[in-house]
């Protein structure tokens, strides 16, 4: 052998084939190479070869010993972080709000975690090996096998909810979630979750009695009140014709010939105001069993609010000149058309004006304003001086019959009135409200849709 540079290679053997050109052999092929090298080689080469190539195949070794023990350190390091992860993910997986079971394909229980014993109330290492049915009652199982054959035909993650028993007889309810997977054997497995939701079905079953008795109390209160409505129409009706009897005698009596004396004019004028009170009363009393009923009918066409004013304007003044209240009403540049039952859309507005005078303070004023507070929506304002509500007043401001403790001074009311525009203003799909403060006054209030021109 020459003494050159040359370094001295193994033998190429079936066993040893010579590296593919261009490519670095791996580390652990390297180390086959020079363990080859060790066998291949006689005692006799190595005597020989020059003092070099052995210092440098030396050196070669020592380097991949070296090597070798850095990686043995870093797979202990490794293997210690796997440790810890692992110890980690069972702390987790032990220590989860919701039982977790791993059950083969006979239906057993090959592993669970502690929530899931605790749970079932068996002890972890008893759990495993018994068949997940076996805290299913007869009834229930079906829906387990139904959640399978899906999970089976579908693939994909599935959810049922059944009652269990665990093992001291108690029933629950779970949530059931099942996935399907395959184990290191690659046999098919199921990944289970249980959660605990009985609290949750006996709220539900609690809910549903009280839906039941509010469902029961609702339709005993439509009963109730169809029947009042019914009542309230069939008196109205039978009070009407004799109320037009006593107005129309009371007023022959009044114009009569001869005259009523000065006490017999007195005594008329009061039937004859009397009279007129309970016609109204009637009439607002029909309107409301009407709208209660559903039976009321409007006719919603685009009117003019100005026009509308302006007649409420001169039907209001004797009242308001009666009261010594003065009425002030805008100016209109425009004729604000909104979407309304002309008459129903008058009733409501002589309604808010009657009351902001009839509670008015002395000598008070009240005033009458149009604006646009959004776009496509009119608002008519009505703004009196009088004593003002409170907020609990404002609160059952729109309750029929409730006339907010008025009924003891000397305005005449049924508490009806307010109770009806509100009901008119929404059927023609508007709003109404208030605003006030005591010992200020109130501001009354109801929007309309405007109308769209051409339309």
């Amino acid at each position: 052998m020459d003494s050159d540079n040359r370094t001295v290679m193994p033998p190429q053997t079936p066993d040893n084939p010579a590296p593919p050109t261009g490519e670095a052999p791996s580390l652990r092929r390297r180390a086959e190479d020079r363990y080859q090298v060790k066998l291949a080689l006689p005692l006799e080469m190595l005597k020989e070869m020059p003092a070099q190539d052995a210092q440098l195949l030396y050196h070669e070794l020592r380097v991949h010993q070296i090597e070798l023990e850095l990686q043995n350190e870093e797979l202990r390091r490794v293997q210690v972080e796997l440790e810890a992860a692992r110890e980690r993910y069972f702390d987790l997986y032990d220590m989860a709000p919701v039982g977790y079971c791993t059950v083969n394909g006979d239906g057993q229980i090959r592993e669970a975690n502690l929530t899931a014993a605790t749970l079932l109330g068996v002890p972890r290492s008893a759990l495993v090996k018994l068949r997940i049915t076996h805290f299913m009652p007869m009834a229930q199982r079906s829906i387990y096998q139904q959640c399978c054959a899906l999970l089976d035909t579908f693939g994909q993650t599935q959810t049922c909810e059944l009652q269990m028993i665990t093992a001291t007889g108690q029933p629950i309810w779970v949530n059931l979630v099942a996935n399907m997977a395959r184990s290191a054997e690659s046999a098919i497995i199921l990944r289970v979750m249980l959660k605990d939701v009985s609290e949750r079905v006996r709220m539900d079953a609690i809910l549903q009695v009280k839906n039941a008795e509010l469902e029961r109390a609702r339709r005993l209160a439509d009963k109730a009140n169809s029947a009042k409505s019914d009542f309230l129409t069939s008196m109205s009706h039978e009070l009407r014709s004799p109320l037009h009897a006593i107005l129309g005698f009371a007023q022959l009596l009044e114009g009569g010939n001869p005259a009523p004396t000065a006490s017999q004019k007195s005594s008329i004028e009061q039937i004859i105001h009397g009279g007129w009170y309970l016609l109204d009363l009637v009439n607002e009393i029909l309107d409301l069993a009407s709208i209660e009923s559903g039976q009321m009918a409007l006719a919603v066409a685009h009117e003019s609010l100005a026009e509308v004013l302006t007649e409420c304007q001169s039907m209001i003044e004797p009242q308001s000149t009666a009261s010594g209240i003065v009425v002030n009403f805008p100016a209109f540049a425009q004729p604000f058309l909104v979407l309304a039952d002309r008459r129903r859309l008058k009733q409501v507005v002589i309604n808010l004006l009657s009351n902001a005078i009839k509670y008015n303070r002395q000598q008070g004023t009240v005033t009458v304003s149009v604006s646009q507070p959004s776009t496509g929506r009119v608002r008519l304002s009505v703004r009196d001086d009088g004593q003002g509500l409170t907020p609990e007043q404002m609160a059952n401001l729109f309750q029929p019959f409730n006339r907010l403790g008025a009924e003891h001074g000397p305005q005449e009311g049924t508490g009806i009135g307010l109770a009806v525009s509100k009901r008119l203003v929404e059927m023609m799909g508007g709003s109404i409200g208030v605003t006030s403060r005591v010992g200020v006054g109130s501001v009354f209030w109801f929007e309309l849709a405007l109308a769209e021109e051409g339309t």
